[in-house]
């Protein structure tokens, strides 16, 4: 086995990195071909998700593989080589099988234990048999990982050390609230289709959102989707619209998810804060929130403006908005992160207590230097370590909650500076994630996957010496035959009985005579370093090469038959 995996991900890549290097479905086709036409690699499988790129390659030189398989992610990836290469890992032979196990399991995952990575691996592998660049050792690999993630989530609890990222999303967008509370009676928009879009719905239906509106650019996908979500049982309202029925949809829901397949955004700042001005009303005023428990009076129904800004602010900004100019700076009602206010230079005065600005009576001018001054400090501060990512809690009222599951990003970043927008997206989630709590049944999931690596390596060395194995059965019986058959030609006078009986004595003792070398060498094969064995059978016994490929192309050939049965 030589197997390699050249790849990036969330945890050696920022966000931005990954979503310029994402794949869309013709590039990984591209990407298979090109790899198999590489001179080091036999067979190929590209693992591509929302938070990493990786491929698998069985290749016959190791130094050549890794610059063969980098090259070829930057130039399908489109991200140039040297911007791209400090962010890549290698993984070579049982540690490359010990990092897919990890993912298969959920280890590697923002959210530790998501169980989608399964249909993602299991999307890998069809492909990989589809373009026939799955060979046997990445047929055996990608099928022996999916048993290994199944097996770990059913032996151990693996699932309560965390959820799928679209679950983990809606609990930010939540923030202190639990999620059915929060979505209790909202309308949600769902942008995409696709299996992560699907998830999404369902989720939203059954957490007890009313209502479920599906845009998709195929319309029967979207028909097929809200279908499902009608028939499902929690009574949530559903229906499909056309993606050009986006914009006014937004003026009218809660919740937005969007996971598409899209190159470009699919809503940008303008369109957020368009819609969000429509909604408002002219006068720039967010509805007050009922409270629990609370009565309802004239009073408490009457629009307020969020405490601490301006009416007149968020009025022009609204304006603006509607106008469809670019707002320079919607960070009325953004959180400042604490300690904001030591830094030097920021136009605007920091209220002490309560973290946020007072923009109250500011100018046009002095807006745009906040929103420069405050992009400035953002990425300060991604330069910067993490802690308490969510320690930043939006206090203004909500208008629009937006999960933004795509990469590359379906919305723009910037709408976060629109006042009663709240954004989640990959780079937000792995932020949370990033100091989240483990769970102990993680330790027993290391152990399954140390456990399985032993086995897969055993098996595999094992699986490597079995062709020259069956080649120097094949020799023997051959051998057999022929002594048979001269020995028919010196005694032609036996009768049946007796030749079965000489012949079926021949066999037997060529069969003792090889029974134990042949188990033994195949132990000492599945042992680490046990990869000469095979070459040394084949010496001592002078095997014929082209016999024994046959062997490894028959079974390669069954194998890839039962992968494409099972998957």
């Amino acid at each position: 086995m030589s197997l390699l995996v050249v790849g990036l991900s969330h945890r050696s890549a920022p966000v931005s990195v990954l979503e310029r290097a994402s794949l869309s479905a013709d590039a990984k086709v591209k990407l298979l071909h090109d790899t198999l036409a590489a001179e080091p690699a036999t067979e190929a499988a590209v693992l591509a998700t929302c938070n990493r790129i990786e491929l698998y390659a069985d290749v016959d030189k190791f130094h050549a593989g890794v610059a063969e398989l980098s090259t070829l992610l930057a130039q399908h990836s489109g991200v140039a080589l040297e911007e791209l290469t400090p962010y890549l890992y290698v993984h070579y032979e049982d540690r490359a099988v010990h990092h897919l196990f990890s993912v298969a399991c959920g280890l590697d995952s923002m959210v530790v234990g998501e169980g989608q990575i399964l249909g993602q691996i299991k999307d890998t592998l069809a492909l990989g048999q589809e373009l026939h660049t799955a060979g046997r050792l990445i047929n055996d690999l990608f099928q022996q990982a999916l048993r290994v993630g199944k097996r770990a989530h059913s032996e151990t609890g693996i699932d309560r050390a965390g959820q799928s990222l679209v679950t983990f999303g809606l609990e930010q967008l939540a923030v202190h609230l639990s999620v059915d509370v929060w979505a209790k009676g909202k309308r949600a928009l769902v942008i995409g289709a696709g299996s992560m879009s699907s998830l999404a719905a369902a989720t939203l239906a059954r957490v007890g959102v009313a209502e479920v509106v599906v845009a998709n650019r195929t319309a029967e996908r979207a028909e097929r989707l809200v279908g499902i979500l009608v028939a499902s049982g929690t009574g949530v309202v559903a229906r499909a619209v056309p993606m050009a029925s986006v914009a006014d949809e937004l003026t009218r829901v809660d919740v937005v998810v969007s996971c598409t397949g899209a190159t470009g955004l699919v809503l940008t700042g303008e369109d957020v804060a368009a819609a969000v001005a429509v909604a408002v009303g002219p006068a720039g005023l967010l509805p007050s929130p009922a409270l629990p428990g609370s009565r309802g009076s004239a009073a408490d129904s009457a629009p307020h403006t969020p405490a601490g800004l301006d009416a007149d602010v968020v009025a022009r900004l609204a304006a603006a908005a509607a106008a469809g100019v670019r707002l320079t700076d919607g960070g009325v009602a953004r959180t400042i992160v604490p300690g904001a206010g030591e830094r030097d230079g920021c136009p605007v005065e920091v209220l002490a207590g309560d973290g946020r600005a007072a923009l109250t009576g500011v100018d046009a001018n002095s807006l745009e230097l906040h929103g420069t001054w405050a992009d400035q400090g953002e990425a300060a501060a991604q330069r910067q370590p993490r802690r308490g990512a969510r320690s930043q809690v939006d206090v203004a009222p909500v208008r629009l909650a937006l999960l933004d599951l795509a990469m590359p990003r379906d919305i723009d970043a910037a709408v976060h500076r629109i006042p009663g927008v709240r954004l989640v997206d990959i780079e937000s989630l792995a932020e949370a994630s990033a100091d989240a709590p483990m769970a102990a049944d993680v330790d027993a999931v290391r152990g399954i996957v140390a456990e399985e690596v032993a086995a897969f390596g055993a098996a595999q060395r094992a699986a490597h010496i079995t062709p020259t194995v069956v080649a120097l059965r094949a020799m023997a019986a051959e051998v057999v035959a022929m002594e048979v058959a001269r020995l028919d030609g010196r005694l032609p006078d036996l009768d049946e009985r007796q030749r079965a009986e000489v012949t079926q004595t021949v066999r037997r003792v060529v069969d003792k005579l090889l029974h134990a070398p042949t188990v033994r060498v195949k132990q000492l094969a599945s042992e680490p370093g046990g990869a000469g064995y095979a070459e040394a059978l084949r010496e001592l016994f002078d095997l014929d090469p082209q016999t024994v490929a046959s062997v490894s192309r028959a079974d390669a050939a069954d194998k890839n038959d039962d992968s494409g049965r099972a998957s």
